[in-house]
């Protein structure tokens, strides 16, 4: 446990210089999709380095010259942070709860780097953010990256998928990229100097030209069965 607990410091400390460096460095550009690529790198690299989190990665030639569209995967816990930057491709951005937005420097820093922000209480204003999503892919040509579980699963295997990030991408007229991460809670354990390895899969994009807005509900099934199937595979796999 003393580990863990030095870990924990550790990270915060390293979390907080990224922070406010990233914070500055936004401020020059703010809310340019450009700037949470290198924010993403930055604080993947020192956080697996200090919680001792290894990686093996298949399928990376998925997310070679990718397209402005929609990326979905998995959402485990907030190690999630640390492997998502370890595949984020350029000009990249995910979508937040707004209430990230009220934790001290981190949360401007998230909404500056150019992530979007979603108050999922306000049914008005999520149609006005989603909108403001699918601009970002058409014009903005950006890569748009959700956890479309809504919430951390915790070891409780892929949780039903939402339907927000598909209707996103058949609005944007874009395809789907499925990512799949290994269970954390099964295969790695911080309290150890050697945490663990944490498997990733990219799979090939889903064409959703055979869906509309009336059948997003099957598309999100659809990429729902093909994450969780791969990550009880990955799980499988050690």
């Amino acid at each position: 446990m003393v580990l863990l607990y030095l870990r924990y410091t550790l990270l915060g400390l390293a979390m907080s210089v990224v922070c406010v460096i990233s914070l500055l460095i936004s401020l020059a550009r703010p809310t340019d999709a450009a700037n949470t690529f290198y924010v993403a790198k930055m604080m993947s690299f020192l956080g697996r380095w200090i919680m001792g989190i290894h990686s093996e990665i298949e399928g990376l030639e998925h997310l070679k010259d990718l397209p402005p569209g929609v990326l979905v995967s998995n959402h485990q816990s907030n190690l999630d942070i640390f492997i998502v930057g370890l595949l984020i491709p350029r000009r990249t951005v995910s979508v937040g709860k707004k209430s990230i937005l009220y934790i001290p420097v981190f949360g401007q820093m998230y909404w500056l780097s150019g992530n979007i922000l979603i108050d999922r209480g306000n049914k008005k204003q999520i149609k006005i953010t989603m909108d403001k999503v699918v601009k970002a892919i058409t014009t903005k040509k950006t890569i748009v990256w959700f956890m479309p579980e809504g919430t951390r699963s915790k070891g409780r295997g892929v949780q039903k998928f939402k339907k927000g990030a598909f209707t996103t991408a058949l609005k944007s007229n874009s395809n789907v990229t499925p990512i799949c991460f290994s269970t954390l809670d099964q295969h790695v354990d911080c309290r150890r100097w050697n945490s663990g390895v944490v498997k990733i899969k990219i799979l090939p994009k889903v064409d959703t030209s055979a869906y509309s807005l009336q059948t997003a509900g099957e598309l999100a099934d659809h990429c729902w069965q093909l994450v969780s199937n791969e990550v009880k595979a990955l799980d499988n796999s050690y």
